[in-house]
């Protein structure tokens, strides 16, 4: 249903959505979307930049697992 809007049909949405909304609600909602956008993209990097650390602190770390406990008679 969907695979043959094409560009007409996605310009008379837009023009939908801007009348319905208004150009003010819709600049709002996209300046949002941005502050969303943006910090995805700082989580992602902090994400990897703290997996990297984890990965340097792991050459020198040790296991400290504890031995499973022999059964208790």
């Amino acid at each position: 249903m969907l695979n043959n809007i094409g560009l007409p049909g996605l310009l008379l949405i837009a023009v939908v959505v801007l009348v319905l909304f208004g150009r003010g609600k819709i600049s709002s909602l996209m300046g949002e979307v941005g502050k969303g956008i943006t910090a995805f993209k700082k989580g992602v990097t902090d994400g990897s930049k703290e997996l990297e650390e984890d990965d340097e602190r792991a050459d020198g770390a040790r296991d400290v697992t504890p031995e499973p406990e022999k059964d208790r008679v």
